[in-house]
């Protein structure tokens, strides 16, 4: 099976149980106040859907259209709508009609026609404003019982990605790269030199506050609205360097995640991976005949520079099934060049000492807890990524991506812990946008429920439906945006 088609796949199963759980939310809510909801689809279906089923009196259905779902909550207006919306269609039709018309008969024919349907129009609109709301529709609950049903969606990710959380402590544990695990510090890319870090630099601490976890430094320096002063250990001696935004955002700019940063002791290490040097473990008996033995250090493959062992799996990776010259360092003493050969899948026969993560594992009632705390901190983690991207200087608004971006969040093989841990972030992701106050989404609702309970005035018809026009339209550029930039990258 293809790497993109495993990725994909995890995408959908992901996104499939989030949209469901984010809607169930909706439709419990709505149940729960007597309230009567027509239909409950996971994805659009606009002309047609993929399944459909009714069970009493709902419909519930699967769509094509893989942007979300909906539950469509019972309207006694829904009659009144379709009527203007023909009339409106009509109409239309009828002034481009006018505009065609060259006989004078003609022409008051359709403007007759033009004043009837205005005239209907305007009828229906009174209609809909009039039309007293019957006890099962959600425009005749109190507001605070219309606030708990906008809110119920963001609720359930929320509360799913607890559980997930939870989940993923209680059956893997957690795993992370200390800081004081790094006995011979980090390897830097070119980007990361030229602002003054050296190989072989330990971080001591981030604006006076130490470094422990190695993931969280990465992510203090990569995703940032400010400047930041780093303090290494360099042979022995503390140095400090100072990085303005500017660097911090050329850092993250020319700084790719890529293979090389495979094994690199920390998630989102863009521009640094601990130092893991190519210390030879155990040797099979090819590459013993070769000359190798354990202990060995590998300093250099060809004429590639090996300074850890993800050096050393990129220049094997260049050089499968032929000879090698490779260069060793035995007893911290003695510098030996010997020939190795490479197999087919880019392999020497050896095994690497490879410097081992800290895990910390939790019981059943542990978990939970940990669980709240760790979804707490990614929310408040990603609200301040959306604060920072309103900052021009931050340059974090090139990195919106859309479905290609989340598609390739996921691991190219079937990794159960990688893929729940991601399905919990897009869970927080699909809260917190969702509570954006943007008209058309659950934010915006909120926002008038909320107006309504204090001020005890509903929102103006006219004004909601100017402002739901204006939040599609902010929603449908923001999709074409983050989908451009995925297309962009593409092509780079």
């Amino acid at each position: 099976m293809s790497t993109v088609l495993v990725q994909a796949l995890q995408f959908v199963l992901a996104l499939s149980l989030l949209v469901t759980i984010h809607e169930l939310g909706h439709f419990l809510a709505a149940r729960m106040f007597g309230i009567r909801v027509d239909k409950f689809y996971l994805f659009f279906n606009p002309w047609f859907s993929l399944y459909k089923r009714k069970i009493g009196d709902v419909e519930f259905g699967i769509g094509w259209l893989p942007l979300g779902g909906y539950v469509s909550i019972y309207d006694s207006r829904e009659k009144l709508f379709d009527a203007e919306a023909r009339a409106k269609d009509e109409l239309k039709r009828a002034k481009s009609e006018l505009k065609k018309s060259n006989l004078e008969a003609e022409k008051e024919a359709c403007r007759e026609k033009i004043a009837a349907l205005e005239a209907e129009i305007k009828s229906l609109q009174e209609q809909q404003r009039t039309m007293q709301p019957e006890p099962n529709e959600l425009r005749a609950k109190p507001a605070w019982q219309r606030l708990i049903v906008m809110i119920a969606g963001v609720f359930m990710n929320v509360v799913a990605a607890i559980l997930i959380y939870a989940g993923i402590l209680f059956t893997w544990g957690e795993g992370y790269y200390h800081n004081d695990d790094a006995e011979y510090g980090y390897v830097f890319n070119d980007t990361a030199k030229e602002l003054g870090f050296e190989d072989g630099d330990k971080f001591v601490a981030i604006d006076g506050e130490r470094v422990e976890n190695i993931a969280d430094a990465s992510s203090k320096l990569i995703v940032t609205d400010s400047d930041h002063a780093v303090t290494v250990l360099r042979n022995g001696v503390e140095v400090d360097i100072d990085l303005t935004l500017a660097d911090l955002v050329k850092l993250r700019n020319e700084s790719e995640a890529t293979v090389q940063h495979y094994n690199a002791g920390c998630a989102g290490a863009y521009f640094f991976r601990m130092n893991n040097p190519f210390v030879l473990d155990s040797v099979s008996d090819g590459a013993s005949e070769a000359g190798l033995v354990r202990g060995d250090r590998v300093i250099a493959i060809n004429d590639n520079e090996v300074r850890d062992y993800v050096d050393g799996v990129i220049a094997l990776q260049n050089i499968a099934n032929s000879d090698a010259q490779v260069t060793v360092v035995r007893n911290d003493a003695d510098t030996l060049q010997l020939v190795v050969p490479v197999d087919e899948e880019a392999r020497m026969g050896v095994t690497v000492q490879v410097i081992p993560n800290r895990s910390r594992e939790y019981g059943f009632w542990e978990s939970i807890p940990a669980g709240v705390m760790r979804c707490g901190q990614e929310i408040k983690s990603y609200w301040d990524q959306l604060v920072m991207m309103v900052n021009p200087d931050t340059e974090l608004y090139s990195e919106v991506g859309g479905f290609i971006s989340i598609g390739s969040v996921f691991p190219d093989t079937w990794h159960w812990p990688a893929f729940w841990s991601i399905t919990a972030l897009l869970s927080v992701i699909l809260a917190v946008m969702n509570l954006l106050p943007i008209p058309v989404l659950d934010g915006g609702h909120v926002l008038f429920a909320l107006w309504e309970i204090i001020t005890r005035r509903k929102p103006n018809e006219k004004f909601m439906e100017i402002a739901q026009t204006i939040g599609f339209i902010l929603l449908l550029l923001l999709l074409v945006y983050a989908n451009g930039n995925d297309l962009l990258n593409l092509f780079k």
